[in-house]
């Protein structure tokens, strides 16, 4: 699972990514500085795996990690090549949940691709070059099911009619996950199409230091403009973080935090926001040899959870001892949770959830 960093040029995408991961992006103050995308795997921040570790006592302690790619920034045009245009939208195709970057601050040393700050328009020029991907997507299939449809066929005739819903929202400057669609329709028609649009998505709005905790007038304009998305709006200061990801120790980092008001990192909420939006959640396994987070779809049965660690424990799932990570906490160990008897064996229909710390037995 990925999520991509998009955005105009010169917004502060590289610079982001850059204090996201070790993988280092080229930051100039130039447009189309990235033109390869980079990608980086990021540690999650996970508060609940270093009192695991501190119970446990392992030899190692493994987090879960989320995939970030730094696309090269996206301009006018790009629905019909200029720029990076084709490869741009390939990238972002492939990813699963797009952070979308949008600069809310003034600084005449910066450069702005268009010459003037508005992250609203920004926003909206990358929307409609989305939009008209997406379009040029549902207009290729609807061709081929209207044919299908005029047959009597009725699964063509109904996969046509939702086709045409999403075509007539494109059509009005609406970004599909914002359209209100029968989900079992959309499911078995739309959700294959991997439309660009669709995609969860997350702001993040670029702001200078003295804007970062509160935000700032173009924040809350931006916050107002996506209402209808169901998208989370982030106010992150992109050069304060560059700052932090330069100091070598946790005390000089807190200390920095401490000295503008701020409680953690804001890349550590970038993070955390980027694995929810990827509707992604969290089991642990806690052992002697090692602690380690287990990534799983969120809503995953057990099986499918246990085929994360490896194919052969869903295959042969048998059951799974389940202990909640507050009942861990409490007990401080695992014999002494089987004493107060707090663990829990589940079958095959157990829905698994976050922080859940986890056994399976198997047998293939």
């Amino acid at each position: 699972m990925k999520a991509g960093i998009v955005g105009l040029p010169n917004v502060g995408k590289s610079t982001l990514f850059n204090s996201l991961s070790s993988a280092k992006a080229q930051s100039a103050n130039f447009p189309f500085c990235t033109i390869e995308p980079n990608v980086g795997v990021i540690n999650v921040p996970d508060d609940r795996l270093l009192k695991l570790e501190e119970i446990v006592n392992p030899q190692q302690v493994i987090p879960a990690n989320v995939e970030i790619v730094d696309i090269a920034g996206l301009v006018k045009g790009a629905s019909t090549g200029e720029g990076l245009g084709n490869q741009f939208l390939a990238n972002v195709r492939e990813t699963d949940a797009i952070l979308h970057v949008l600069r809310c601050f003034d600084d005449d040393n910066v450069v702005h691709v268009d010459g003037k700050i508005d992250p609203i328009t920004d926003k909206e020029t990358i929307d409609i070059e989305l939009q008209l991907k997406d379009l040029e997507t549902v207009d290729k299939k609807l061709e081929k099911t209207k044919r299908a449809a005029q047959t009597g066929n009725k699964e063509a005739q109904a996969e046509a009619s939702i086709l045409e819903e999403v075509k007539k929202g494109l059509e009005s400057n609406q970004s599909v996950r914002s359209l209100t669609l029968d989900e079992d329709l959309k499911v078995d028609y739309i959700n294959p199409l991997q439309l660009i649009t669709d995609k969860p998505v997350m702001y993040v709005c670029n702001v200078d230091e003295n804007s970062a905790v509160s935000g700032n007038a173009y924040v809350e304009k931006v916050k107002a403009s996506v209402e209808d998305e169901n998208a989370n709006v982030l106010v992150l200061a992109v050069g304060i973080e560059a700052d932090i990801a330069e100091l070598e120790t946790f005390e000089e980092r807190k200390e920095f935090l401490n000295d503008i008001g701020l409680q953690e990192a804001g890349v550590n909420k970038l993070i955390k926001k980027a694995y929810s939006l990827l509707n992604q959640s969290t089991y642990f396994t806690a052992g002697e040899k090692e602690v380690r987070a287990w990534t799983f779809p969120t809503g995953a049965k057990a099986p499918e959870a246990a085929g994360v660690i490896h194919s052969d424990f869903e295959k042969g799932f048998i059951r799974a001892e389940v202990i909640t990570y507050d009942d861990y906490v409490k007990y401080g160990s695992e014999a002494k949770v089987k004493e107060a008897g707090k663990l829990r064996i589940e079958g095959k229909d157990y829905v698994v959830k976050d922080g859940d710390v986890m056994n399976f037995r198997f047998n293939v």
